[in-house]
């Protein structure tokens, strides 16, 4: 289970104070806590390549060179896409006889090639793009929705959100999407693995009606709470159907919450800004595991993980081995799950606790290894969009941290000791001993990450107009009718 830009402190379980998470708080109490779970990078695309691959961003392409440490995505005009070169866990899991079904956004690519069904899905029931919209179709089309390779309809056309209510039956769509599947599946005896990837908590946020104005939290709430709910619904289907005990469930997030959002944001608990930074707010994501009979309740696991991780113990609990002629980031967290013990890197055993590199783009900002982070590279965004009103850290501005240029800091990195210090406000001094310490251990890491690494070929470098998904008319539900309006091939600029 993915979500969309929810931050770690939206759950009751890790602190929120409306405690209005019930179904997701009790699905820790009968599982497994993550307080360290961390994504691959600080936004959507990257991110979930990287949970599907096992693999860095850098690695498996979905960053860009367009400039240095910029974050960058898969809106609509983008040329490239998950490449063709790399296995994902459908891919792998099929070879078991697994069905592989994705619920919700995929943000991998929207051209035909980078679809779901092209890498190892067999079925597909959301959009290629986020909700973003409503869109003048003269120049830019609304996202279409697909049902397998079907083109069914489009956001704001054939599947509504109001945005000036926020009200929409998306997540209800999805939920029942998805239990039509568990069902088919059950009945089949069929092995699956499902990926629900719903997207209800990003801008602009959308909840059903009979969820609207249920929480206190305004309308960011009501959607937490739907998903909330939603999650409940799927848990109770499995113990119905009778395949709880064989189906292993995993919660999380893309990204910390938006915080630029205002209102319409989520929390990041006490966690240093969001969305878009390699702060611990943009990176550090809640994290439930679920699987009865298996992984005993109540348990709270400080293993460092990440999503990568999901791709090498996914594998491993269905009895596969991980692909060995490429670089895998991600651990099997199974010795976690089953005994809550703590693992070693497959890379280091100077320390009990594996490293969890930050990357922005093309560059590792910084590396969490045990309670220590260093980073290497301090920023936030560009002076030119704070100054028009985009922050990324409101209301959190640490000096000489949360800079508004890009800082480097490699010959001597910011150590922060997040146990005492989670928000990242007070640094190391550099003339401590604990500092010279903590150094002396991280920095051969780096160096071994660094020297070691191949960087993938970046997919997100090119733009083009014409590869939006337009439809003339007579052609909107074909999916393959495409009639772009002409243009030509540029860089993409990200934001700053």
């Amino acid at each position: 289970m993915l979500m969309d830009d929810m931050g770690w402190g939206d759950l009751g379980v890790f602190g929120q104070p409306s405690k209005e998470t019930p179904n997701l708080d009790r699905m820790a109490s009968e599982g497994m806590l993550f307080p360290n779970f961390y994504t691959a990078n600080p936004l959507c695309s990257p991110s979930r390549a990287a949970l599907l691959t096992g693999r860095l961003p850098v690695r498996n392409g979905f960053y860009t060179t367009n400039a240095h440490a910029r974050n960058a995505y898969t809106p609509q005009e983008i040329v490239g896409g998950i490449s063709k070169d790399e296995i994902l866990i459908p891919e792998v899991l099929k070879k078991a006889g697994y069905v592989s079904k994705i619920v919700g956004k995929w943000h991998l690519g929207h051209r035909p090639q980078y679809l779901p069904l092209e890498h190892g899905f067999d079925e597909f029931f959301g959009a290629p793009n986020c909700h973003v919209g409503p869109y003048n179709k003269t120049f830019r089309p609304n996202i279409p929705v697909y049902n397998n390779s079907q083109m069914v309809g489009r956001y704001y056309e054939d599947f509504r959100i109001n945005r000036a209510s926020g009200e929409s039956n998306l997540t209800q769509l999805y939920l029942e999407e998805t239990v039509k599947f568990l069902r088919r599946q059950a009945a089949s005896g069929e092995q699956f693995f499902l990926y629900w990837a719903v997207d209800a908590t990003h801008t602009p946020v959308y909840a059903s009606k009979r969820f609207q104005g249920k929480s206190q939290r305004g309308l960011y709430g009501d959607a937490v709470m739907e998903l909330d709910d939603s999650v409940g619904v799927i848990l109770k289907e499995l113990k119905t159907l009778g395949i709880a005990k064989n189906t292993f469930v995993f919660f999380t997030s893309d990204n910390g919450a938006a915080l630029t959002s205002g209102i319409q944001a989520g929390s990041n608990g006490p966690f240093l800004c969001g969305k878009e930074t390699t702060f611990e707010g943009g990176m550090r994501e809640p994290g439930i595991a679920w699987w009865p009979g298996h992984i005993k309740a109540g348990q709270v696991s400080y293993q460092l993980a990440n999503v990568m991780d999901l791709f090498t113990t996914s594998l491993s609990l269905a009895g596969l081995p991980v692909p060995n002629d490429r670089a895998i980031d991600g651990l099997d967290l199974t010795p976690v799950l089953l005994n809550n013990t703590i693992i070693d890197s497959h890379q280091s055993h100077f320390t009990r606790n594996r490293p969890i590199f930050f990357y922005r783009g093309n560059e590792m900002m910084a590396v969490r290894v045990g309670l220590y982070k260093a980073h290497y590279w301090t920023w936030t965004n560009s002076w030119e969009e704070f100054k028009q009103g985009v922050n990324f850290c409101p209301g959190e501005d640490v000096a000489g941290v949360t800079t508004h240029t890009q800082e480097e800091h490699t010959m001597q990195p910011l150590i922060f000791h997040l146990g005492r210090d989670p928000g990242e406000k007070y640094p190391i001094s550099v003339q401590s001993l604990e500092y010279q310490r903590v150094l002396k251990q991280i920095t051969p890491l780096v160096e071994q990450h660094k020297n070691s690494l191949v960087p993938g070929e970046p997919q997100l470098n090119m733009c083009d107009l014409a590869v939006m998904n337009w439809a003339p008319p007579g052609c909107e539900k074909l999916g393959r009718c495409l009639t772009p309006p002409e243009s030509a091939p540029w860089k993409c600029e990200w934001p700053h």
